[in-house]
């Protein structure tokens, strides 16, 4: 059930973050104004600690009711939906196979060479693949994308949406979420240009650091790291329940200092992360540099921190809009303001696969 469907028809982006389910679904923006899609439903529901452990789903009845309740708030009457699962926790390899293989074929020769790259018996797996096009310099041949992952990673996704009143048209990788939503901020930021971007998505307790080039995910790697270790350093030393300090850090209302104590550490520490991560990626890619960083997720509603990390890495930061280009219902808006735009990007990535 791993699967690059693709659909013309009305879709949910189902997010399962590990704290939280985002929702979004698009539709067509008008003719005659500047948006290039329209946001029909969207909403966040919290979920329970420990619901998800290391992006994998401990409690799939949990999941599923947090996202009926997503769906509920939402409005949306939906019912099919795109799921992903994290780019961790999937295997890929762009082969090069004959252009003239019929579909059956290039599934039958996908299904003996996969063997060789797939460390676990195939019969635990799920597989896909997907044509790029033709391969450079090699006449009569297509790259393909060949995606592998645990069928435990696949169907506890398939069945809490399910749970939920859900079927999955769509199983996609999270990087390619981020490349969907980041694409159109990043061409907003500089049309036509070739640039290096590296996008931060600062999970509860994951931090993704992806690289995209042109706008295409070139590269991805995770690290133990989140803002979950920013909300319980508050939550300890004022006191205060996990919403409350949530509020707190969202309208910069913490105690003087709080703020000394707390969030100047913590930016010390993403930054050092973030300028890590980026060596790793230097020292493995032919690459020196990127032109700039964008950072996603809950903390980015921390007030001033794009402009803190981007004195620590002495590189342009911002905090992604993947709804700068949309038209927005009054009830998205308040969503949004609620919670952060960043913290959608994923939902907002996976709502797009409906017009590829």
């Amino acid at each position: 059930m791993f699967r690059f469907g693709r659909k013309q028809h009305a879709l949910l982006g189902v997010d399962i973050g590990s704290s939280a389910i985002k929702l979004v679904e698009l539709g067509p923006g008008s003719a005659s104004r500047p948006e290039h899609f329209r946001v029909e439903a969207l909403a966040l529901e919290p979920l329970p600690s420990h619901t998800l452990v290391e992006k994998k789903i401990a409690d799939v009845t949990q999941v599923g009711q947090a996202i009926a309740a997503a769906l509920q708030r939402s409005k949306s009457k939906t019912k099919r939906a795109v799921v992903a699962v994290a780019g961790s926790a999937v295997i890929t390899k762009v082969l090069s196979l004959s252009a003239e293989l019929s579909d059956a074929e290039m599934e039958a020769q996908i299904q003996l060479e996969a063997d060789q790259y797939v460390p676990y018996p195939l019969e635990e797996v799920n597989l896909d693949f997907d044509v790029l096009g033709p391969t450079e310099g090699s006449a009569g041949m297509v790259d393909v994308l060949l995606a592998a992952s645990r069928q435990e990673n696949v169907d506890d996704r398939v069945a809490a949406l399910e749970l939920a009143g859900l079927s999955v048209e769509i199983v996609d990788i999270e990087s390619n979420a981020v490349e969907n939503a980041s694409g159109i901020f990043i061409h907003a930021l500089a049309p036509g240009l070739d640039r290096l971007t590296a996008v931060a998505d600062i999970g509860a307790t994951t931090t993704t650091l992806h690289v995209l080039r042109g706008g295409q995910n070139i590269y991805a790697r995770e690290q133990s790291f989140g803002g979950q270790q920013l909300v319980e350093e508050v939550q300890r030393r004022a006191g205060l329940g996990r919403e409350e300090a949530l509020s707190q850090l969202a309208t910069a209302s913490l105690p003087p200092q709080l703020q000394t104590v707390v969030l100047g550490p913590f930016q010390d520490a993403l930054a050092r992360q973030l300028a890590r991560a980026l060596q790793f990626f230097y020292s493995t890619s032919a690459f020196s540099q990127v032109d700039e960083v964008l950072l996603t997720g809950g903390v980015t509603q921390v007030p001033d921190l794009a402009q803190q990390i981007a004195e620590r890495l002495a590189l342009p930061v911002q905090i992604v809009d993947p709804f700068a280009k949309m038209a927005l219902s009054p009830d998205a808006e308040r969503v949004l303001s609620q919670h952060g735009r960043s913290t959608m990007l994923i939902a907002a990535g996976l709502a797009m696969r409906r017009f590829r």
